[in-house]
């Protein structure tokens, strides 16, 4: 076994804690995160009629879309000709803001495909209405601790509440964690780039108010970057990244940003990732003093905001029944057992100044199968979001929130069709039946 493929930290001295627990309930479906992968999954399942317990650590649903983004990306192709491939529960969240008048669609800064910009805040309550309306059960303020298990099939999980440890008990389990986190403490192989070192950097967003939006947009992207060099180079500002953007919400007077890099950061390793959110404040009130010093419509702005926690875009990556690889997303790769479609470029945040990016040929797409969602050596769970089975390349182009909701509808399904929890015995001919039923694009 590689080191990238090794258990995670303490699954060697795996310790029972199963026995300290008492059953809260059992359902059918167990879902363990809520962000985009995890509500949708939620949703999906309790749809389809299953009984759904969506366990969630904060106080609310949307995960980094509700705390750390305002943009949600994927749902359409870049290139001359635009192409909607991101549909279903998805949908839904959209309606949902729309009805609001909370949500506004606007070109991306690298032509990487338009994205849909909400308000987070309006996004937490949709998500609630959404799982409410689904008849989802949702727990707040629940963290992962252990799995439940017979064998190598997961049976459920041990989780920390306000109320000491529960346990829940369920006919399939969907781990939307993010990192693998179900996953790796069951004992599934995984690719850990944090531990290698070749995972993406993380970045505190920050929001901008008092903005002269109008002045602030007519100012180019690459004389901003410009200045943005110019600056760092002198000495007077610390700007690790020298490409950083801006732009507008559904609010007045309002930017949003994402700029900050926090690079060489293992997200499963509690003391780095600690000291990663104290590096990302300290960037993101040095890159409000560039903007206000430096870039025409923000002499009066002040930043209003931090993200409720550093963004993670990698840690984990299981290894699946299929590893998706830069080669399937460049030559746009078709499968029969696909689940979502992606029309993103690699986009790479590496630790340097600048971003890496690799487009698709013009308005082409890859399918991310449902074997990528099928994590080896362990049974009975099936994952959805950026710990899907994907090279660190091909996972640059399809961990977009968009194909994060994708995948999670796609894995709600499977496991509301699993029976005994057999995902892997999930007919593909009718998961992706009943997935064009809800308005999924395969």
């Amino acid at each position: 076994m590689s080191r990238s493929e090794q258990a995670p930290r303490g699954v060697h001295e795996h310790v029972d804690l199963s026995w300290r627990a008492s059953v809260m309930h059992t359902c059918d479906v167990l879902v363990i995160g809520g962000g985009s992968a995890g509500a949708s999954a939620a949703v999906a399942s309790a749809l389809q009629g299953a009984s759904v317990t969506l366990v969630e650590r904060y106080g609310f649903l949307g995960g980094t879309g509700a705390m750390v983004l305002d943009t949600f990306y994927g749902f359409f192709t870049p290139g001359s000709e635009e192409r909607k491939v991101v549909g279903g529960v998805p949908d839904r969240v959209i309606e949902g803001l729309d009805r609001r008048g909370m949500v506004l669609k606007r070109p991306n800064t690298y032509g990487a495909g338009a994205g849909l910009t909400y308000d987070p805040e309006t996004l937490k309550l949709v998500w609630d209405e959404l799982a409410q309306e689904a008849g989802v059960d949702v727990l707040h303020h629940a963290t992962f601790v252990d799995v439940l298990r017979d064998g190598a099939r997961v049976t459920g999980a041990v989780l920390a509440t306000k109320g000491g440890l529960r346990a829940v008990r369920a006919g399939a389990v969907v781990d939307a964690s993010g990192d693998a986190d179900v996953a790796a403490r069951a004992g599934a192989p995984f690719e850990d780039a944090g531990a290698d070192g070749t995972a993406q950097s993380l970045t505190t967003t920050f929001r901008m108010i008092d903005v002269d939006v109008e002045e602030a947009l007519a100012f180019p992207k690459r004389e901003l970057w410009a200045r943005m060099h110019e600056a760092a180079e002198r000495g007077d500002y610390d700007l690790p990244r020298r490409e950083g953007s801006a732009h507008i919400t559904p609010f007045p007077n309002a930017m949003h940003t994402n700029m900050t890099r926090v690079a060489g950061v293992d997200a499963t390793d509690p003391e780095q990732l600690s000291r990663a959110e104290r590096e990302g404040r300290k960037q993101a009130f040095e890159y409000a003093r560039f903007l206000r010093e430096c870039v025409p419509g923000y002499a009066r702005a002040h930043l209003s905001g931090l993200s409720v926690q550093i963004g993670v875009r990698e840690s984990r990556r299981i290894r699946g029944e299929y590893w998706l690889t830069r080669d399937d997303v460049l030559g746009a790769a078709s499968f029969p057992d696909a689940v979502a479609r992606c029309g993103a470029p690699i986009e790479e945040h590496h630790a340097g100044g600048d971003t890496r990016w690799e487009y698709l040929p013009d308005g082409e797409t890859v399918d991310i199968p449902y074997r990528c969602l099928l994590p080896r050596e362990v049974e009975g769970l099936v994952v959805a979001g950026r710990c899907l089975s994907a090279s660190h390349d091909a996972h640059a182009s399809v961990r977009s929130m968009g194909q994060c909701m994708a995948m999670g509808q796609a894995a709600g399904v499977a496991a509301a069709l699993a029976r005994g929890g057999d995902l892997r015995g999930v007919d593909v001919t009718e998961l992706r039946a009943r997935l064009a039923q809800l308005g999924a694009l395969l």
